[in-house]
């Protein structure tokens, strides 16, 4: 990991410091995903066929999520595994369902004018559950659920198949807990062009869908970020790529811990990225020889040691300035190690999702704490929150009035129409005025 001592940057030093993986934005993944994106426009299924055995080996399959699936991947998982990942979807469930949108009661604006708020679902969702090096069964929870909670009908999950072209039994399973009808083995940019446009595979029909969730590496980020900018394309969730982790620690904070975190985050990906701040530079030093122990004994220490290569470890001269830092990177997880954590917390104005104190381990969100785990990165946390169950659903206000309530307000309405020069407004407003 880099080491940075913020207090001698200047604002295009501290900007370069805190800047995300060149990969995530080079032009290489741009020229691929868009010329996957032609492909499967101009010949739909056949190229995404064509596309997943080129880039994974296999050709799109489609997993039945019946009792006889679900049984095999419950017998080949050991109980302990199954009862925590049952733990884990009532959990999510629970917090989805007492944070979901509720109507609101009509407000009068004026007598006789009433307005409110109902949320409704979406049609269709199309959700990507990363996998290739690991089949992380936890992002299918933290989408599939949240969608159901929220009322959506149609839920098209897709995953990457695993290196001998099947399913690992927990995704499975996962996809039973969330209360799925099937998963989709696709992955990449060719999956997402598939919920994009729609498409007709040899197992049956991808349809096309409203808006477009998940994380992914970044050629599936960029694949979503095309998608949103086609002519009446999907809607996106947020940029949620590579991970992202800020750690910050002060002189207290262990440094077994802090290294941990790190590493956790690390481990996912060699575009992930992990930065350490502390005002402390023995416990900086600590902390990195921690990582450096810790990394010998990782199973993924190598995809840890890439990531690793676009760490930072700040030092700053005291919180308020860790707390600076942390606004200005946005990450998509905060982890806030220090003995005053709770009044950090409404210090804190970007980040995708705070744990507060020692305990708060990133890793219990990541699995089984409730809310989602899919969170934004590169920054986006600046201006987008993670996924919620509102995020499948739209808002539409309700107006209602009464005779009365038009003759009271259509004056005004007539007058501001006329003073932007919108004619036609403001004779809409004055039949309703009764003058």
């Amino acid at each position: 990991m880099r080491r940075i001592d913020w207090s001698t940057l200047d604002a295009a030093g501290r900007r370069e410091a805190l800047a995300r993986p060149a990969r995530r934005s080079q032009q290489d993944v741009v020229d691929v995903v868009r010329k996957i994106f032609d492909d499967v426009h101009a010949r739909g299924g056949a190229a995404v066929a064509d596309w997943s055995v080129k880039i994974d080996g296999f050709a799109p399959r489609r997993i039945a999520i019946t009792p006889e699936t679900v049984a095999a991947a419950r017998d080949a998982l050991p109980p302990t595994a199954t009862r925590s990942l049952r733990i884990a979807a009532e959990n999510v469930r629970v917090f989805h369902q007492a944070t979901r949108p509720e109507d609101t009661p009509f407000f009068e604006t004026t007598p006789g004018v009433r307005s409110r708020l109902v949320w409704r679902p979406i049609r269709a969702a199309g959700i990507y559950v990363p996998g290739g090096t690991a089949p992380l069964f936890s992002s299918l929870l933290m989408q599939a659920i949240p969608a159901e909670v929220a009322g959506v009908r149609e839920r098209v999950v897709v995953t990457p198949p695993g290196k001998d072209g099947g399913v690992h039994p927990a995704m499975v399973y996962a996809a039973a807990e969330a209360g799925l009808d099937a998963i989709w083995l696709i992955g990449g940019a060719q999956a997402i062009a598939a919920l994009t446009y729609g498409v007709v595979l040899d197992d049956g029909e991808i349809p096309a869908c409203d808006k477009l969730f998940g994380p992914g590496n970044a050629f599936v980020a960029e694949a979503k970020k095309q998608a949103a900018a086609l002519p009446r394309g999907p809607a996106v969730d947020m940029p949620a790529g590579p991970s992202e982790l800020l750690v910050i620690a002060d002189r207290d904070a262990d440094p077994e811990i802090a290294a941990a975190d790190l590493l956790s985050q690390a481990e996912h990906d060699a575009d992930a990225q992990v930065i350490l701040v502390s005002e402390s530079r023995a416990n900086i030093d600590a902390i990195l020889a921690e990582v450096e122990r810790q990394l010998e004994t990782l199973p993924r220490a190598d995809i840890a040691r890439a990531s690793l290569t676009e760490g930072r470890a700040i030092r700053v001269r005291d919180m308020a300035e860790a707390v600076e830092v942390a606004n200005l990177y946005a990450p998509e997880h905060l982890a806030l190690q220090t003995v005053d954590a709770e009044a950090l917390v409404d210090r804190i104005t970007a980040a995708g999702a705070v744990f507060v104190g020692a305990f708060a381990a990133e890793t219990l969100g990541d699995y089984a704490a409730g809310p989602s785990h899919v969170l934004p990165t590169d920054g986006a946390a600046r201006t987008l929150g993670g996924i919620t169950t509102a995020s499948f659903m739209t808002c539409m206000s309700v107006q209602s009035v009464t005779e009365a309530g038009a003759r009271q307000l259509a004056p005004v309405a007539a007058r501001l129409a006329r003073l932007e020069g919108l004619e036609a407004h403001a004779r809409a407003a004055d039949l309703r005025s009764g003058g």
